[in-house]
């Protein structure tokens, strides 16, 4: 379905584009798919501190590889493999600074792992079939001329959710890793034909935050 900008044929005329915030659906769906990204790394990281003997421990036994040694010398660390070695069978704990750059280390390592094989954030999103909520924010209109203001993407009703969105992560991801904001757009007006007769008023929007 080629994208419908339908709802604001005017966007910027009467001060739309005056704040930041109001970007197309499709660059907001772009944005929302990093923090998801993001997230992800996170939360399924290590949670434990380098600094703590489990934290310290985990990271190490993860970075237990050719790829993790790499990583840490990519991070900085320029002790001797054999110090490295005495590391990995915990004879031997690393300074202050080092432990910093093994946290570094580990950080980027798995940032990279998930980076290169985005399938498991496909899973995520699709979540065995039974999609992701989607919350969208309308436009701030704030800076837009009182007279034009839309009455009906004012307060909280105008924040919508899609409680389960299925079918377009896999094409999403592909469209965000490649950076082709057109497919963004496109899926993100495949997204907002599941709101009612005004959808069209949520091709520009303020924020989208999904729900994974």
């Amino acid at each position: 379905m080629p994208y419908d900008d339908s709802g604001w044929k005017n966007f910027g005329t009467y001060g739309a584009n005056r704040s930041l915030e109001n970007v197309r659906g499709g660059v907001a769906l772009g944005r929302a798919l990093e923090e998801a990204l993001e997230r992800q790394i996170i939360e399924g990281g290590i949670k434990s501190p380098v600094t703590s003997p489990r934290g310290l421990k985990a990271r190490l036994k993860y970075l237990n590889s050719d790829a993790g040694v790499e990583a840490m010398r990519e991070a900085g660390i320029t002790v001797k493999s054999r110090a490295l070695k005495n590391w990995f069978a915990g004879k031997q704990k690393p300074s202050a600074a080092n432990l910093e750059l093994v946290d570094t280390a580990y950080w980027n390592l798995r940032t990279q792992r998930i980076l290169d094989n985005l399938g498991a954030f496909k899973q995520h999103l699709n979540n065995q079939g039974k999609g992701t909520a989607v919350e969208i924010h309308p436009i701030d209109q704030s800076l837009v001329d009182e007279h034009a203001r839309r009455p009906n993407l004012e307060g909280e009703q105008a924040v919508r959710t899609l409680p389960a969105v299925r079918y377009i992560w896999d094409d999403a991801v592909d469209a965000m890793e490649a950076g082709d904001e057109g497919k963004l757009e496109e899926i993100w007006d495949d997204i907002i034909t599941e709101l009612d007769s005004d959808w069209g008023a949520y091709t520009y929007v303020s924020y989208v935050g999904l729900g994974a």
